[in-house]
């Protein structure tokens, strides 16, 4: 027989073969595919809006290293279809790894929430300078309260809502053995949610520090509050200026903060405190999640970048009721809440007025815009309590 001539005969019918029962098994996997895609029709969040099904096709079997997986990423999403007031983000990262692995999504989710900032061309710039601040003090008739805060994540280890017990347990140890190198005016003390005393429990509630079990269902069904309370905690410094959540939404959430309007203040120990604790870390072997295109790495994509929200608790009963108050925000970059948080009303006019973006600014910038806006609406503020008329000021220019 000539072995050569009977396979060619054969081969021919072989690769169509092959090419038969690898489409078969390609139209098998699309109608797996398409029979798990998600009912997204009443949905209103930032996944919903990019996730079609072609791309939870290409992205349903696949998996980070620590087996993190696109419908984990995208259940806080899918079981909760929308928000009265801004549209949500709808999904999370349960890894460093999320952010590469699930990028044919992620990126044009953090494209819509960051106002235009591409991920894959961009770079992300940051800036922990607090000498380039100026005019940081506020008007205290009108500004009660300053604060900073962002998020770390320490790398190598998941995220809350894919991480371990044991996981989350090295988080507390790793920052919470940093945290006790801390000196001078950062010296403080760690507080275990599963060993604090009664009598510790209402301090910290009554300086309104303590964090509670989350509630909200953006939360739980990312999967942050298992085994709560297990291995979370709050330390501060002896004089309650500089503060760090462990275990909550991020591995870690870093908080300046002081009663009046001395900003610049508060964001050079913001600056001061997080430069340490990340040599305290480095020391350890250890280092925070970053990379050129993300900034920080956090659970949200709305907090990557700077992670970085600025705030006060400023007085503005007038300005409030003007039907331009919004659109001064808008054009300010800033926007408003409650004293007591998200969804809260505000009591006596007074708002919680922050920053609105956190990546492709740095945090001066960021800090900065919420410095020069805050000091335009208090300046409204005060023409409007002598009848003058006030402006809407031109947008600062973004991304697009």
């Amino acid at each position: 027989m000539d072995l050569s001539s009977e396979m060619d005969r054969v081969m021919p019918f072989s690769l169509h073969y092959g090419a038969i029962v690898g489409s078969y098994h390609w139209l098998i996997f699309l109608f797996l595919c398409s029979a798990e895609y998600p009912d997204l029709r009443k949905h209103n969040n930032c996944m919903a809006s990019h996730l079609t099904p072609a791309i939870y096709a290409k992205l349903c079997d696949k998996a980070t290293p620590n087996g993190f997986t696109l419908d984990q990423a995208i259940q806080t999403g899918v079981d909760n279809p929308g928000h009265p007031f801004i549209k949500t983000v709808g999904m999370v990262a349960g890894d460093e790894e999320s952010y590469e692995v699930f990028g044919d999504l992620l990126d044009p989710v953090i494209t819509e929430r960051h106002n235009g900032y591409d991920p894959r061309t961009m770079k992300h710039p940051t800036d922990l300078d607090a000498s380039k601040i100026h005019s940081g003090q506020f008007d205290e008739r009108y500004v009660l309260s300053s604060r900073v805060r962002t998020g770390r994540s320490i790398r190598g280890l998941s995220l809350p809502p894919a991480c371990t017990r044991a996981e989350r347990r090295e988080v507390e140890r790793v920052v919470i053995d940093a945290l006790s190198g801390l000196k001078g005016d950062l010296t403080g003390r760690y507080y275990s949610l599963t060993q604090m005393t009664e009598k510790e429990q209402q301090q910290l509630i009554d300086d309104h520090f303590l964090f509670d079990k989350p509630v909200s269902p953006l939360l739980t069904c990312s999967g942050m509050a298992r085994d709560w309370p297990d291995a979370r905690g709050i330390w501060h410094n002896n004089e309650k200026t500089f503060l760090i959540w462990v275990n909550e939404e991020d591995h870690t959430r870093v908080i300046s903060m002081e009663k009046g309007g001395n900003m610049k203040r508060v964001f050079e120990r913001f600056c001061r405190g997080l430069k340490e604790v990340e040599r305290l870390i480095q020391e350890r072997g250890w280092e925070f999640m970053w990379n050129e295109r993300l900034g920080y790495i956090l659970t949200c994509p709305s907090n990557l970048g700077t992670g970085l929200r600025a705030g006060v608790h400023v007085k503005l009963p007038l300005l409030s009721k003007d039907p331009r108050f919004s659109k001064i925000l808008d054009n300010l970059r800033l926007q408003k809440r409650g004293t007591g948080g998200v969804d809260t009303a505000a009591v006596g006019g007074t708002f919680d007025i922050s920053n609105l973006d956190r990546l492709g600014h740095s945090e001066v910038q960021l800090v900065q815009t919420v410095i020069d806006g805050v000091n335009y609406l208090v300046e409204c503020e005060k023409k409007l309590e002598k009848g003058q008329d006030i402006k809407v000021p031109p947008p600062i220019k973004q991304f697009k």
